[in-house]
């Protein structure tokens, strides 16, 4: 009589084998023979490149950050920046086998005692998720130890610039620009007012294309004279730093512009093509430091632009990525969920549920008016 043993599977929980024992009676030839059938039945064939609990938190995040991965420069940016905060972190040297939900509640508390803001401790939840999500794909790890953990509150979104402040950087960025126009009058043939021009005419370019679109700093940064047919822009690429790449969502949008940004884009584009400081070769991108276009702005330098302007406007709070804010209010509080997670490029309408909940019509007064009666027998409603 003989046992054999075959690995059929791998417990969902401790990544151990799950083996099935089967009895069989005769001599070591029909055992043997009787074994490579059962394997070939109900085997599997188990592939362990590391184990969990032969792992820290450093070295999973070690092997998570060097792994391939189709990030945009920004989320490489981002996600690096909390690696190297969780690396120094004590929390670093814990063994994945001993890593439970409460030891990150420790460490979440311990991380929020000492100062981290609600947008840093989900920064680090979500990092650390997504490196144990990745280890047990690539079967370093056979479970998850943080499954079914509840990430830390996310940080409320900023919020929406109320359409008057917008209307008063439209009418600043104008004032600026027809008052550069007139200094250029007064002498045609200067270099400096030339470029004061068209500085002032890209400010408010930069406005109300990043209110009417919805776009994000570095998408606007990596924008191409040619990304707009008629209306009709073609957002695909974003820069970060100097680096030009894919967008944040690695998907390319298509949106239809105002008439008014439209039409200013165009003219824009069209009044500096020929003019004696582009030169010969015009490069292709719309914001650049002069009106030759061979190097586009980079993301942070719109943001100094779009400072200046704000700060002439009187308003020191508003933020260029406020813009965007108020584009997925607007359009949220009119109940059209689908087109503005069209306009702000969301992977999932879930996304621009979750950030602009707060701004969804308000739709109840028929369920205040039944519990009205229910409550108190009334049939009158004020």
């Amino acid at each position: 009589m003989w046992e054999i043993r075959v690995v059929v599977g791998t417990h969902p929980l401790t990544g151990r084998s799950k083996q099935r024992s089967f009895t069989v009676h005769g001599d070591e030839a029909y055992a043997a023979q009787r074994q490579a059938e059962l394997v070939a039945d109900h085997g599997v064939r188990r592939v362990c490149v590391d184990r969990g609990d032969r792992l820290t938190v450093e070295q999973l995040l070690d092997r998570f950050e060097a792994a391939p991965h189709r990030w945009s420069p920004t989320t490489l940016r981002s996600y690096g920046g909390v690696i190297r905060d969780l690396r120094r972190d004590r929390l670093a040297r814990c063994w994945l086998d001993r890593l439970t939900p409460a030891v990150l509640e420790v460490a979440l508390a311990r991380w929020a005692t000492a100062g981290a803001t609600p947008s840093t401790l989900s920064g680090r939840f979500h990092v650390l998720h997504s490196a144990l999500t990745w280890g047990v794909c690539e079967r370093l790890l056979g479970s998850d130890p943080l499954a079914g953990m509840r990430s830390p509150p996310r940080p409320y979104p900023r919020k929406h610039l109320p359409p008057p402040q917008v209307r008063q950087l439209f009418a600043v960025a104008e004032r600026r620009r027809l008052e550069a126009a007139a200094r250029l009058l007064e002498r045609p043939a200067s270099r400096q007012r030339s470029l004061d021009l068209f500085h002032a005419e890209q400010d408010e370019l930069l406005v109300r294309l990043a209110a009417d679109s919805g776009a994000r700093r570095g998408e606007l940064a990596a924008l191409r004279v040619d990304d707009l047919d008629g209306r009709v822009l073609s957002i695909e690429r974003a820069a970060k730093d100097a680096v030009i790449g894919p967008t944040k969502t690695h998907s390319r949008g298509r949106l239809t512009l105002g008439a008014t940004t439209a039409r200013f884009w165009h003219d824009h584009v069209a009044a500096w093509r020929d003019h004696p400081l582009a030169g010969d070769a015009i490069g292709p991108w719309l914001f650049a430091a002069s009106p030759d276009r061979q190097s586009p702005i980079r993301p942070a330098g719109l943001g100094h632009r779009f400072e200046r302007l704000r700060n002439a406007a009187g308003l020191p709070d508003a933020m260029l990525h406020r813009l965007r804010h108020t584009v997925g209010t607007h359009l949220v509080s009119q109940g059209k969920i689908l087109k503005a997670a069209a306009r702000l490029r969301h992977r999932d309408p879930s996304t621009t549920l979750r950030n602009y909940a707060d701004a969804l019509p308000l739709d109840d007064e028929d369920a205040a008016d039944d519990l009205d009666v229910l409550f108190n027998g009334l049939t009158d409603t004020v």
